[in-house]
C-alpha cells in the first residue's frame, strides 16, 4: 500500500484497524526482518491480504494473548521485528505480566497494537472497553513507548515510525470505521513530539487519539462565544513532549486534557505529573471516561453520554470557565 495510490479519505474510510492491514502490505519491503501475529482476529486487524501475500511472515496464535507476546518476544531475541494485534484490553491486561517481562524488564523490540481501544468495541461492553490501557503501560518500568494517533494517516506514520525504533512500543487504536480526518495532506511524524494544530490565546486544549478531532471542533464552537482555544495533538503518551508542555505552560493559565480514557492514569494524568514538579503552571482540567464501569452502547452514543464529543467539550469548558 503506497499512500500516494489510496489517499488518505479512503483510509479514513478504512477506519484505524483497516489502515493497520494496509500498512503491514508496504513494511516486508521496509523491514524484511518483520514478523506479525494476531490473536485469532486476522480479519478484525485487516491482515488478510498480508496472510496471504506473506504466509511465511504471519502467525495467528489463537487466542493465547500471553503466548502471543511471548513468541514475539522470542523472534524480537532472534532479531525479528514482530507486530502482534489483539483488542486493546487483551492485549494491556490479559497479557500484562508477559509484556512487563519481555518488553518492560528485558526490552525487546516487540510492537504490541491495541485494536478498538476506548469504547470502539460498542455493544460488546465493558469486558471489550480499553479504557484502561494507557495507565497500565505508562506505569510499566523501561523504554515502553506508548503512541496514540489522531487519525487513520497517523496509523500509517505511527506504524512507519516504530518499525524504525529499537523500543517497545504500544500503539493504541482509537475510533471505528469512517474515522474523521484531523490531516487532509501529509505531514512532519516525529515520536516523542506533540503538533500544535490551532493557535488560540486563551486556553489550550491538548488531546490524544479520537479526541484530537473532538477537541478541534470544541475550539471552533468557543470561538463562537470569543473564547481562543489552541489545540495540540500529543500522538505520543510516553516519551511525553515536555519541551511543548513547558511552552504551553509558559503561555496558558487554563490547560485541558481530553482523552477516551478513563481520567485516572491516563494523558491527563501524565501532563499533571509533569506540571505539578513545577512552579506557576496553569489550572487543568480533565476530560476522560470516569473510572466506573457503564452500560454498553453503540459507539457514537457513549460520546455523547460521557461528554467526549466537541459540543459536549467546549460546554464544559464555558462552564468551569464562568465559575472563575
Amino acid at each position: 500500500m503506497k499512500l500516494d495510490k489510496i489517499g488518505i479519505r479512503s483510509l479514513s474510510r478504512l477506519g484505524a484497524r483497516g489502515t493497520y492491514g494496509l500498512t503491514m502490505l508496504e513494511m516486508p519491503e521496509i523491514l524484511p526482518e518483520l514478523k506479525v501475529l494476531t490473536a485469532d482476529l486476522c480479519n478484525t486487524s485487516g491482515l488478510d491480504r498480508f496472510r496471504d501475500q506473506f504466509p511465511s511472515m504471519f502467525y495467528n496464535v489463537g487466542i493465547a494473548e500471553q503466548n502471543m507476546i511471548g513468541i514475539a518476544a522470542g523472534l524480537a531475541k532472534e532479531g525479528f521485528v514482530p507486530f502482534v494485534s489483539t483488542f486493546a484490553n487483551f492485549a494491556a491486561m490479559r497479557s500484562y505480566e508477559v509484556m512487563r517481562l519481555n518488553m518492560g524488564y528485558m526490552g525487546f523490540n516487540v510492537k504490541v497494537v491495541g485494536l478498538a481501544s476506548g469504547m470502539a468495541m460498542g455493544l460488546f461492553g465493558n469486558t471489550h472497553y480499553g479504557i484502561e490501557d494507557i495507565a497500565l503501560m505508562r506505569a510499566m518500568p523501561g523504554n515502553m513507548v506508548i503512541l496514540s494517533p489522531a487519525d487513520c494517516l497517523e496509523v500509517h506514520k505511527a506504524i512507519l515510525a516504530c518499525a524504525v525504533s529499537s523500543d517497545p512500543t504500544y500503539i493504541r487504536l482509537t475510533g471505528t470505521a469512517n474515522t474523521p480526518m484531523v490531516y487532509r495532506e501529509d505531514y512532519a511524524f516525529e515520536i516523542g513530539k506533540a503538533i500544535q494544530l490551532q493557535e488560540g490565546q486563551d486556553i489550550a486544549l491538548l488531546a490524544t487519539g479520537s479526541m484530537v478531532h473532538e477537541s478541534l471542533k470544541a475550539a471552533e464552537i468557543l470561538s463562537a462565544s470569543k473564547i481562543r482555544a489552541s489545540v495540540f495533538n500529543f500522538h505520543t503518551i510516553k516519551p511525553l513532549d515536555h519541551d511543548a508542555l513547558l511552552k504551553i505552560s509558559q503561555d496558558y493559565d487554563f490547560v485541558v486534557t481530553v482523552e477516551e480514557h478513563s481520567i485516572v492514569g491516563g494523558f491527563g494524568s501524565a501532563v499533571a505529573e509533569y506540571f505539578i514538579q513545577r512552579k506557576n503552571t496553569p489550572r487543568q482540567l480533565f476530560i476522560g471516561l470516569p473510572p466506573s464501569f457503564g452500560n454498553a452502547g453503540e459507539y457514537e452514543y457513549l460520546l455523547e453520554h460521557y461528554g467526549l464529543t466537541g459540543q459536549s467539550i467546549a460546554q464544559r469548558v464555558n462552564d468551569v470557565l464562568k465559575e472563575n
